[in-house]
């Protein structure tokens, strides 16, 4: 198990290193927190006591307790709340993080604490984010997939729209995205000329290069409408790259993906300075992209599908319901029923056989893997 458990901790760090954030790791270099955990001790006794990770970002105190096995992520009471009882806190990953978290909170200045639980490794894990402030109460927050969202440039945003809550209502949000959808779908044909069938690839390849942005790879300013590189070939160089982030495989089935978006490198218009815009139109369609959509579908926590009902919005502009370009969006109604009726769980992990031979049987998957 001690092997294991190496292997989850350096796991950790790199996601860490690859979010930009800078922890330590058994202790802490900040005098006041690493007096703390003279007296964290998991069981009690009032000795010391060391997470795998903490320190500060901005003003928020960030501790993570991890575990190599799955099953032992995190243990509740009775009651359906995190477990405080001494072998919950010593054995499972989320409740040792929130036994930290609140044992800081008590002995600390630090009163925006956010404790990660976190089990498994690379291929099947999870993390869980848990809210503890100077109160009695905590705020178990929904998964995330890695720490992107907690390090400088991200954590303030993810404190007002997971934490405070600052968001707009359902009703307000499906019609903004009603019309953000039209008005991209408008954008796409006074400046890029595309085809019905290039419309979704030109956004689904936005999408992906925008997620390099995360690792300082890719960013709508780098974007300048230089004609030895042009804005394209960064855009298509980000995709790629991002390909290689998803392990995509085998080989040729990326390098057939890729070559679907080959056109945002070589269209000639696309790549030239619109005299309205006074830029390209690739860099007007990011920009649009990364504020309207790419920003919000990072941080939504609701059960709503929101890049779900943008395409499906989006589709209708571009081609009727999108099975004539091989998009199939299932009915939010008829998702919601089958979750219903299988019972799934957040921690359930469904194969489609159907869905999936349906795509390959069509030859579409290169066009719909990453768009939906």
């Amino acid at each position: 198990m001690a092997k294991k458990e190496v292997k989850t901790d350096l796991w950790v760090y790199e996601l860490l290193k690859q979010a930009g954030i800078s922890l330590d790791a058994q202790g802490s270099t900040i005098k006041e927190i690493d007096d703390a955990l003279k007296s964290a001790s998991k069981r009690g006794t009032g000795r010391v006591g060391f997470p795998e990770y903490i320190g500060v970002v901005k003003d928020y105190l960030l501790v993570i307790e991890d575990k190599a096995d799955l099953s032992k992520h995190i243990k509740r009471d009775d009651k359906g709340n995190i477990s405080e009882e001494t072998n919950a806190v010593t054995d499972y990953g989320v409740n040792g993080a929130f036994f930290y978290g609140k044992h800081l909170a008590r002995t600390t200045t630090y009163k925006k604490i956010i404790a990660f639980g976190v089990s498994g490794n690379e291929r099947k894990h999870r993390i869980t984010p848990v809210y503890i402030d100077e109160t009695e109460f905590y705020r178990e927050l929904p998964d995330v997939e890695s720490f992107i969202s907690f390090n400088d440039d991200n954590i303030d945003e993810y404190y007002v729209r997971e934490i405070l809550k600052e968001s707009t209502d359902q009703e307000k949000e499906t019609a903004e995205i009603l019309r953000d959808a039209s008005v991209l779908h408008e954008d796409l044909r006074n400046y890029g000329n595309l085809l019905d069938t290039e419309k979704p690839l030109i956004v689904s390849g936005i999408l992906l290069a925008l997620r390099e942005s995360e690792y300082k790879n890719f960013a709508v300013s780098d974007l300048t409408g230089d004609s030895v590189k042009t804005d394209g070939q960064k855009i298509y160089d980000a995709i790629s790259a991002n390909l290689r982030r998803a392990n995509v495989s085998p080989e040729v089935k990326k390098d057939k993906i890729l070559s679907q978006f080959a056109f945002i490198r070589d269209t000639v218009k696309l790549n030239e300075i619109d005299p309205k815009l006074n830029k390209t139109p690739l860099k007007h369609f990011a920009e649009y992209l990364n504020e309207k959509i790419y920003r919000s579908i990072r941080y939504m926590s609701s059960a709503e599908d929101y890049i779900g009902r943008f395409y499906g919005e989006f589709m209708s502009y571009s081609g009727g319901d999108g099975q004539t370009l091989g998009i199939i969006l299932t009915p939010k109604h008829i998702t919601q029923l089958f979750c219903d009726l299988a019972n799934l769980q957040p921690t359930d992990i469904v194969f489609d056989i159907i869905l999936q031979s349906l795509i390959q049987c069509r030859g579409i998957i290169e066009k719909c893997a990453f768009a939906v």
